[in-house]
């Protein structure tokens, strides 16, 4: 039974890392692309895709810092008892 219920916290986890992946193209689409190519070609010109590479590589920083520092309130929740650490 332990075996079942930790194939589905997996196959959970798996598809919650799937779908922050899918949110985080979106948004870098979203808001890099937008930003950064104002007149879609058929190509990209060396000035926008500098800036797409900025933004993308800023972007990303961003989500994995507010990711680990949202896991970490979880834990401290789930650590203590008290759901999602007074989130």
């Amino acid at each position: 039974m332990a075996d079942a219920k930790t194939a589905i916290m997996d196959q959970v986890r798996q598809q919650a890392a799937l779908q922050n992946a899918r949110q985080l193209v979106e948004k870098l689409n979203e808001h890099c692309f937008e930003r950064c190519v104002p007149k879609p070609g058929t190509s990209l010109s060396s000035g926008e895709s500098t800036c797409y590479t900025a933004c993308m590589e800023k972007y990303m920083a961003a989500w994995n810092t507010v990711s680990r520092q949202y896991l970490g309130h979880v834990q401290k929740g789930v650590g203590s008892g008290g759901g999602f650490g007074g989130i």
